[in-house]
């Protein structure tokens, strides 16, 4: 219930604002950035698939704000996909979908993560990214690729120094879950 409220309030706010024009498309300095960033995740490093990462995480994110018909802030485009308004545009939607497309390159240097974050806080709603990292390396130690927070603006930042989210791998948030609604379902002794 609170969380409901809570994302009333934030929708509220989002109204107030109105609505955005489309996303602006990337320079060719934020691609280099963010391959300088990927890069910078180990020497061993491929730098032609940091660069072709960085150059799909952008233009698949320009893509992908056309299809879901992103007009209007996160949370405003969130209501209209849960009222079949809009077809996809949920965090989750764009966390599986810029995965599923980065992992189609078969990168040899480089893995692809997800990770949530709020799922333990009542207050505020469950919000999913996707994650680029060494080969072998845990999402800690990547780089955050999160085109929703700014509604079909790429956001990019090492994990560590994104400070806004609290980012759990995807499987311990969703195995955590199984569990709690195991144990909801689970008769008590003696009952």
């Amino acid at each position: 219930m609170i969380r409901r409220f809570a994302y009333l309030l934030a929708l509220m706010a989002c109204l107030t604002l109105g609505a955005c024009a489309s996303p602006p498309p990337a320079s060719s300095d934020d691609v280099q950035r963010l391959s300088t960033q990927i890069k910078t995740l180990g020497p061993d490093i491929d730098p032609e698939e940091a660069d072709r990462a960085a150059r799909i995480a952008y233009a698949y994110t320009a893509q992908l704000a056309q299809e879901y018909q992103i007009t209007d802030p996160p949370l405003l485009h969130n209501a209209k996909v849960n009222q079949g308004l809009r077809p996809r545009g949920l965090c989750w939607h764009w966390a599986e979908d810029i995965e599923r497309r980065l992992k189609q390159e078969n990168f040899k240097t480089l893995e692809l993560h997800r990770a949530i974050a709020n799922a333990d806080n009542p207050f505020l709603i469950d919000h999913s990214t996707a994650i680029i990292s060494r080969r072998g390396e845990t999402l800690y130690e990547g780089v955050v690729l999160d085109p929703w927070r700014y509604g079909g603006v790429l956001y990019w930042a090492p994990l560590r120094e994104d400070t806004r989210y609290d980012w759990v791998p995807r499987e311990l948030v969703l195995e955590k879950r199984r569990q709690e609604q195991v144990a909801r379902l689970t008769p008590l002794p003696g009952n």
